[in-house]
């Protein structure tokens, strides 16, 4: 037999849209900013699959990497298709051309030989570990994010993913809401039409009522054809216009897929550079598209882990360690590569394969929560660990 409950959870889960918890709040008006401060937002973008930072982020500079990767590497010179050079040792993969006036603006900032010291390399570990902020600790029941925005307390739309599950990182901040898009939306209003049959459950309406009142699909795109048509870059365009809509927002995750890379994953051109022309075109037309409130708003890219050093035999890269981070927005201190570079050499290398890991992704996340977002205890947010306050001196402005 149908109950009112049952049918409720099962609409909304055809409708793709996902509730961390109890529904508290969430009809109420986004709780004003305390101290007059203007509302910052921070948006992680998550590369599902292990990203490979040596090719995002080429050291071209280290002799190590072209011996590495004979058959994948990045040219440094030629007529087209070279690493677009960054300081003299870093340069870009030339699919991330997009991103470059970012950079030139000192609004991207980058981290290399990034990573969590742990030593899993099981993407689903790996990616737990690296939402929940607790590497190594399989029960933490709820994630990073989650933790940090409890502090705040408030109400309205606090954090969002656009996503079809409601990732780690969130769970447990009961006010956290996850969609796949700002049009499945549209299927939640067809609740209305069974209240008589089964009763009103006000809490679920409410929201519903709130978030189709935003009005988000009547925001305006400041240029939607320069926007990747791909989910990741329409995932983009709807994060933007929901921070454009002042709902409260404090936290957004995305998330890409499509990173794992073993065989075939090319240069220049091939699999991994169109991953990464999607992904830089989307956060330039995110970028763009916000226009001035970029001042407000950071984006972090993550990834569990990075790739090995050598190529593979079937002219891929499998499992590894250390991988590079992107930091975009108004309060960073872009147009520099941070970290400590470890090196390629054999002797150099994390079990003698990998990327070695010099910067904790935690001290990357605690940086922006309290440099951008103002959370004031880091301690409860990642406990047993005490974040490196250098890493937000450097990459906030």
């Amino acid at each position: 037999m149908l109950t009112r409950r049952r049918f409720i959870a099962d609409s909304m889960t055809a409708a793709g849209f996902l509730l961390a918890a109890p529904l508290s709040g969430l009809g109420s008006s986004p709780a004003p900013e305390s101290s007059g401060r203007r509302r910052k937002v921070l948006v992680v973008v998550f590369q599902r699959g292990g990203a490979d930072g040596l090719s995002m982020v080429a050291p071209h500079g280290d002799p190590a990497l072209s011996r590495n990767r004979p058959g994948i590497g990045i040219p440094k010179s030629g007529d087209t298709d070279w690493v677009i050079d960054l300081d003299g040792f870093f340069g870009l993969h030339p699919a991330l051309s997009p991103l470059l006036p970012f950079w030139r603006d000192k609004r991207l900032a980058i981290v290399h030989a990034v990573g969590s010291h742990d030593p899993t390399r099981s993407h689903f570990e790996a990616q737990d570990y690296m939402e929940n902020g607790t590497p190594g600790t399989k029960r933490t029941p709820d994630g990073w994010l989650a933790r940090a925005l409890r502090q705040e307390g408030g109400n309205g739309l606090r954090s969002l993913a656009l996503t079809h599950n409601l990732p780690l990182a969130l769970r447990g901040d009961p006010t956290a809401l996850a969609f796949p898009s700002l049009a499945s939306l549209a299927g939640l209003g067809k609740l209305r039409g069974y209240e008589t049959i089964y009763g009103p459950d006000e809490r679920v309406f409410e929201i519903v009522e709130r978030l189709r009142a935003l009005g988000l699909s009547r925001l305006p795109i400041g240029d939607p054809g320069a926007s990747p048509r791909s989910p990741f870059g329409q995932a983009m365009r709807e994060m933007s216009q929901v921070i454009k809509a002042d709902a409260g927002l404090r936290a957004g995750f995305i998330e890409t897929a499509g990173w794992d890379t073993h065989v075939n994953q090319g240069g220049s051109r091939g699999i991994l550079a169109n991953r990464l022309k999607d992904l830089a075109e989307g956060l330039a037309a995110f970028a763009r598209d916000l226009g001035q409130k970029l001042d407000d708003v950071i984006v972090l890219t993550m990834t569990e882990f990075g790739r090995t050093a050598r190529e593979n035999g079937n002219r891929g890269t499998d499992h590894g360690h250390g991988t590079a981070f992107f930091v975009l927005g108004g309060d960073v201190r872009g147009g520099k590569v941070y970290g400590r570079w470890p090196g390629l050499r054999p002797q150099d290398l994390y079990e003698g394969r990998d990327l070695a890991v010099t910067t904790d992704f935690r001290d990357v996340a605690a940086a922006l929560l309290a440099g951008h977002l103002g959370i004031p205890n880091l301690q409860t947010v990642f406990p047993g660990h005490a974040p490196r306050h250098e890493i937000a001196t450097q990459v906030l402005g």
